[in-house]
């Protein structure tokens, strides 16, 4: 049996706001967009390349921003920075863990470097470069 993970909910307090900054900012695509009640609007975007959506607007039962730790992994993790830096994200620098669990500045070894940001309502994502042909 498969076990998919398809849609991972993210708490947001302003569903339009979101929807632009998810779309116009990280480059997400917007799969739908839907009203299915009064005061219910639900909207799944896509990462590119992605088998893993995100839907705002959902009730989660979670407060805005609560999200943290969100992972998104790319082949190039400047070239990643700089396009999200480049569309207006606050991004912070690339980043590795040292051996005793700290971050420090720069690219570390395979699988060992991150960029962290926040959304519009201060949910935590974190870019990681994946290993050169895994």
């Amino acid at each position: 049996m498969e076990w998919k993970l398809e849609v991972v909910p993210i708490p947001v307090s302003d569903v339009e706001e979101a929807k632009q900054f998810y779309s116009e900012r990280l480059g997400f695509v917007v799969d739908h967009d839907t009203q299915i009640g009064p005061g219910v609007r639900v909207v799944q975007l896509t990462p590119p390349g992605s088998a893993c959506s995100v839907v705002i607007g959902a009730p989660t039962g979670t407060t805005p921003g609560a999200m943290q730790g969100l992972q998104l992994v790319v082949p190039d993790i400047d070239g990643a920075r700089a396009e999200l830096a480049g569309r207006g994200v606050e991004v912070g620098t690339v980043k590795h863990y040292e051996q005793d669990g700290t971050l420090a500045e720069g690219k570390g070894g395979r699988w060992n470097s991150f960029v962290f940001f926040n959304d519009l309502d201060g949910n935590g994502w974190i870019l990681q470069e994946r290993a050169t042909g895994e």
